[in-house]
């Protein structure tokens, strides 16, 4: 059996982050009250998610996207990604 060398490779997204890291280095220099700003966005998004995920939990606890037939997995990560979608919308909406 030969084993195949592969090249390392970055974990995804790692390009993407780099650039995010260049563009808030660069507010900070710019306008660094604003670092304030971002920082209080970032954790309403968070926020958002992780409340989205739980209620999501809550209102459908026999119905998560894992546990359903193979058919409905589909409409329950919809569903989820709804549920998350709303919760994040009224928190970075509503403040």
């Amino acid at each position: 059996m030969a084993f195949f060398h592969r090249r390392p490779r970055a974990p995804r997204m790692t390009f993407w982050s780099l650039i995010t890291v260049v563009l808030l280095l660069c507010l900070a220099l710019v306008a660094p009250t604003k670092m304030v700003v971002v920082l209080y966005k970032a954790g309403l998004v968070t926020l958002g998610g992780v409340l989205g995920y739980w209620i999501d939990r809550a209102l459908f606890p026999y119905a998560r996207p894992d546990r359903v037939l193979p058919g409905d997995r589909a409409l329950a990560g919809m569903r989820r990604a709804l549920v998350v979608l709303a919760c994040i919308l009224g928190l970075t909406l509503g403040l």
